[in-house]
Formats: C-alpha cells, sequence, structure tokens
C-alpha cells in the first residue's frame, strides 16, 4: 500500500473510477482538487516528466476541441503557461507518490508502478471523458 496524492477535477466520472481502482488496489489516496491548486511552473513540470508536450494536455478541455489551442504549435514553457492560467487544460490525474510523479491513468502502467487488482488491468480507457462536453457545461462544473 502507498500514499497517492491525487489531483483531480472535484465530480469528474473518470477521477472517480480511477480513485476505486487505486482504493481497492490497497492504496491510501489523498484527493486534491486540480483545479484549484495554487500551480507553479516548478510545481506542475515534474507531472509530465520526458513525455511529449501533447501529452501532458487533457484533449477534452474546451480550448483543445474548439481549436484556440494547437498542441503541435507548443513549446513547455508556453504549454505551463497556458496550463497556469487555465487548469482544465491539464491532463487528469497528476499523481504523486513520494518524490515520483504522474500523469494520466494508464492501468497497465499504473499496475507495474504501484499494483493494481486483476480486474483493473483490463479496464482500457479511463481518460477520455465520457460525456459530451461544451466550453458552457465543462466551465459551469468547475
Amino acid at each position: 500500500m502507498v500514499h497517492i496524492i491525487f489531483y483531480e477535477k472535484p465530480g469528474c466520472i473518470n477521477n472517480t473510477k480511477q480513485k476505486t481502482l487505486l482504493v481497492a488496489a490497497g492504496h491510501q489516496v489523498e484527493a486534491r482538487n486540480l483545479l484549484t491548486t495554487p500551480w507553479t511552473v516548478e510545481g506542475l513540470r515534474p507531472f509530465f516528466g520526458s513525455l511529449p508536450v501533447s501529452e501532458w494536455f487533457n484533449l477534452s478541455a474546451p480550448a483543445i476541441k474548439s481549436g484556440d489551442v494547437i498542441l503541435d504549435e507548443l513549446d513547455e514553457i508556453t504549454a505551463l503557461e497556458l496550463m497556469l492560467a487555465d487548469p482544465l487544460l491539464i491532463r487528469r490525474p497528476l499523481m504523486q507518490v513520494g518524490d515520483i510523479f504522474s500523469v494520466g491513468f494508464n492501468p497497465e502502467k499504473i499496475d507495474v508502478w504501484l499494483g493494481l487488482t486483476p480486474i483493473a488491468k483490463t479496464i482500457t480507457n479511463l481518460e477520455t471523458c465520457p460525456r459530451s462536453h461544451t466550453e458552457k457545461t465543462c466551465q459551469s462544473s468547475q
């Protein structure tokens, strides 16, 4: 069992499922609100490790779906600045265990890292929002 700091969007269906899977595997989950955390570049950057900038983003975010943010055109600094201004852009969940940071929820990778129950390893897409969103509905659920 490990203690996981789990940054989520409260009310997110997938974040709720992800936390349930972690708890079922015996982990202690400390949920924090990703949208109200006072992020800094230095505090946010470690979660992304060596991933390409395009993999740092929540593809369901209104600004991405509308085309206002073009992922292929972003450098690291611009990406972080955009996320600080609009936390909905941040791919969820962000997880921290000690000094190890992670973004997203891939059950196979989470199992290798922390351990999950056998049924959790068979679940595929727990990142894409199952709801159909418009900018208004996403922002009203902040």
